[in-house]
């Protein structure tokens, strides 16, 4: 344990309140019960529904109050996944196989706006499903239904909606795409993985919103984390769809072998009970007055940052969001120098490179516990913005495109994943503390070549 905890002296304080994502916070409280009830049912495992059947009451109870929280008939079932990236994966995989067995689909196609998660990507490019790509609106970054419904061919299985947006925090507009999907007989997938446990509550706070879940007519799944603003222990999600035919598309069965017949409703196969049991006893002990409460606070801490954001005038908001997460950008300074800065003075946020109309910007996912720092937070932004103006411009972009614009991902060798390390400033794998160069470096790669560098460094990371 000493050893385990050297390893950790590095690590960052989740608990400070000067984080912004990763790790969502509700007070010790609340964390005492997520790892009791973690730590009782970690070594059962939910592989066999028959040898642990208090592994399916937690799985069906806490399943039966999403689908209430999501709006959902008696028809909506559900799955408890590993996490938002399992839960969209399993979405893409299900209508692909939706789609072949009820149509004869065999070259299936996703129309993801380009806000739309890198889960569903990720799904894509494991099941074989071609992904087309959709603008959004420039100024408010939501899908555009018109530019979905151009984008449909015989191919098209499913159209992916989210609630909201993890990039910009805003609602697609779901009643639309619901319209789109129920006239042209495809599925209609609702991302609402970082935010659609706390929307709900975020609406009973007086705040108009956008309909976006079961109850919008088309919508036919919805995958919502409980990891994040539900607070409970990581590996926690769920994957809800709108009746049993659907979802049997989505379980995996083999008695092809030597060994017992397997059948799974996850990617995974064994499954340790801790997650499950947690999510059930946090729901349970927060409550729904405690998770309005919650939210209340994360809202007030929201509203008092982005006040201040807008406060500084190099500073302008992206969008209009409807919940904790907020997107910032910069015409005056480089807002790369900004997270730097932020970095020294003891913050941690998040950089979200250009991408169509979304300029490089700076992210926040606001909590309760950011409430008590809001003050100085926006005045050690205000003076981070000072400084990062007084730095000089970056040339690394005119550098970086120069050098490596014109290569293919193919022509990339290990040692030219090096050389461009190197010229982010970075070690072997031992990043630099200011990561502004970093940033500049995939900022300026075709999106290709910076995933191919993601690729062999993290490659080279680990053992």
């Amino acid at each position: 344990m000493a050893t385990m905890s050297q390893y950790a002296e590095r690590d960052t304080d989740w608990r400070s309140g000067r984080t912004f994502g990763y790790s969502y916070d509700a007070g010790r409280e609340a964390e005492k019960v997520t790892k009791e009830a973690y730590g009782r049912f970690l070594s059962e495992n939910a592989l066999d529904p028959r040898v642990y059947p208090s592994l399916v009451k937690f799985e069906t109870e806490v399943v039966g109050m999403c689908r209430t929280h999501l709006r959902g008939d008696d028809a909506v079932v559900g799955t408890f996944t590993s996490g938002g990236t399992e839960s969209c994966m399993l979405a893409v995989k299900t209508a692909r196989d939706w789609a072949k067995a009820e149509k004869g689909i065999t070259a299936p196609e996703m129309i993801l706006p380009i806000t739309a998660h890198a889960a569903f990507h990720k799904g894509a490019h494991y099941f074989g499903v071609k992904v087309v790509p959709v603008d959004v609106d420039a100024e408010t970054f939501e899908a555009d239904p018109a530019a979905v419904k151009a984008a449909l061919t015989e191919n098209t299985v499913l159209i992916v909606g989210s609630a909201p947006s993890y990039a910009h925090g805003v609602i697609d507009p779901i009643v639309e795409l619901g319209q789109i999907a129920l006239e042209h007989g495809v599925l209609l997938h609702v991302d609402a993985c970082i935010g659609g446990f706390m929307l709900p509550y975020v609406a009973r706070l007086g705040r108009k919103l956008k309909d976006w879940d079961f109850s919008v007519p088309g919508v036919t799944s919805v995958s919502m984390d409980l990891h994040k603003y539900a607070y409970c222990a990581k590996g926690a999600s769920v994957l809800m769809m709108k009746d049993k035919e659907l979802r049997q598309h989505q379980i995996f069965a083999c008695a092809a072998w030597t060994g017992y017949s397997v059948v799974n409703t996850t990617m995974q196969s064994t499954k340790s009970g801790g997650p499950m049991a947690a999510a059930w006893a946090t729901l349970h002990h927060i409550g729904d007055e405690g998770y309005l409460a919650l939210t209340r606070r994360a809202m007030d801490a929201t509203d008092r940052i982005a006040a201040g954001v807008e406060s500084i005038p190099e500073l302008r908001m992206l969008g209009e969001p409807v919940m904790t997460l907020l997107a910032f950008a910069s015409d005056e300074v480089d807002v790369f120098h900004v997270a730097d800065e932020m970095k020294l003075r003891g913050w941690l946020i998040g950089a979200q490179l250009e991408y169509g109309p979304s300029p490089t910007n700076l992210h926040l996912t606001v909590g309760p516990t950011n409430d008590e720092k809001a003050e100085a937070f926006v005045a050690d932004l205000r003076a981070s913005v000072e400084a990062a103006k007084a730095l000089p411009k970056s040339d690394l972009p005119g550098q970086i495109q120069a050098a490596f614009a014109n290569m293919a991902p193919e022509d990339i060798s290990p040692e030219t994943l090096k050389q461009m390390l190197s010229m982010a400033g970075a070690s072997g794998t031992e990043l630099p503390e200011r990561e502004s160069d970093i940033n500049h470096v995939l900022d300026s790669l075709p999106r290709a070549l910076n995933e191919k560098l993601l690729v062999g460094y993290l490659n080279e990371l680990f053992v």
